[in-house]
């Protein structure tokens, strides 16, 4: 795209230059928030040690675009585990608040990745002291708890999975194998601060560990109806739902099919191999375009994933 802007007229270079930002400082808003600004100084701009180095594949991956799907997927294979499920239903604004919910975990994921230690730690304690009351009982008797280790392992890895997946897929630079350890190895640094015991180092203990929740997995009405409002209730203007939906269909094309039929999501193999690929690609290396506007870039795109 900058290869071609110099080959256009002024005038032209200036309106997409002009477009490019206006577009990246909506994108921003809504992943950022109000305090969108102050956040960004806070982890881009604050000194300290941090967690992970500047090349670590943590920061590759959750500084791509390709996190918007990931971000989607995640949810959608979340929404399975049916206490998880319920104590998001119960608890989480993913209906009455899901801008506030995606502000909120973006910057989770931004102090965490890219913060200082210390800014790091006081988010991850945040969460944990917002997870201490999250508790109830789900539709089917169970008793659930936001702090149980079992339902914190599964929403790591089943975010995790998504965010890789969606990176093999859609990123701009996908890892090789070691690196895709490395990913796997980094996140469960923030795994264990959050309080998940035992989090996959490899990815091939990440599949492992994925294989072992599904029996435990189904598709309740609770996750059906989260399902609904991702993908086909979102509330956004007209002018979004073209390039949201296809991101919401490039985030289904990357489940596996047996995560599809709880959720009564569709499998279209010749169009997914397609049609939806050719999509993704497009709206990702779009987003990733108007976030890197001048004359600041727009923080990681980070989707919602946390209640």
């Amino acid at each position: 795209m900058a290869d071609l802007s110099t080959r256009l007229p002024d005038a032209v270079t200036d309106r997409l230059a002009a477009l490019r930002s206006r577009v990246g400082s909506a994108v921003f808003s809504r992943v950022a928030g109000d305090e969108g600004s102050g956040r960004r100084a806070r982890v881009l701009g604050a000194e300290g040690p941090r967690w992970f180095a500047e090349d670590a594949p943590i920061r590759r991956v959750h500084g791509d675009a390709s996190m918007f799907v990931g971000g989607l997927r995640a949810l959608l294979l979340q929404s399975l585990h049916p206490l998880a499920m319920a104590g998001v239903a119960g608890h989480s604004g993913f209906r009455g608040d899901p801008w506030g919910r995606l502000q909120r975990t973006s910057y989770f994921l931004a102090a965490t990745t890219f913060g200082p230690a210390a800014e790091a730690e006081r988010v991850i304690a945040r969460i944990r002291r917002a997870h201490a009351p999250v508790r109830g009982t789900a539709p089917d008797g169970r008793p659930y708890s936001a702090s149980d280790p079992h339902l914190l392992r599964w929403v790591h890895i089943a975010e995790i999975d998504s965010f890789l997946t969606a990176h093999d897929r859609y990123g701009s630079a996908p890892l090789d194998p070691a690196g895709r350890d490395g990913y796997v190895a980094d996140t469960a640094r923030v795994a264990r601060a959050l309080g998940v015991p035992d989090p996959p180092e490899t990815a091939a203990e990440l599949t492992a560990q994925i294989a072992g929740y599904r029996p435990e997995l189904q598709g309740t009405p609770e996750a059906r109806d989260a399902a609904r409002f991702l993908l086909w209730e979102p509330p956004l203007p007209l002018s979004a739902r073209v390039p949201y939906g296809v991101l919401a269909a490039a985030s289904v094309g990357l489940l596996p099919r047996w995560a599809r039929l709880p959720l009564r999501l569709p499998w279209f193999p010749v169009a997914e191999a397609t049609v939806v690929r050719a999509g993704g690609h497009t709206v990702t290396a779009g987003i990733r375009w108007v976030t890197g506007a001048p004359p600041e870039p727009a923080p990681p795109p980070m989707p919602p994933v946390h209640p």
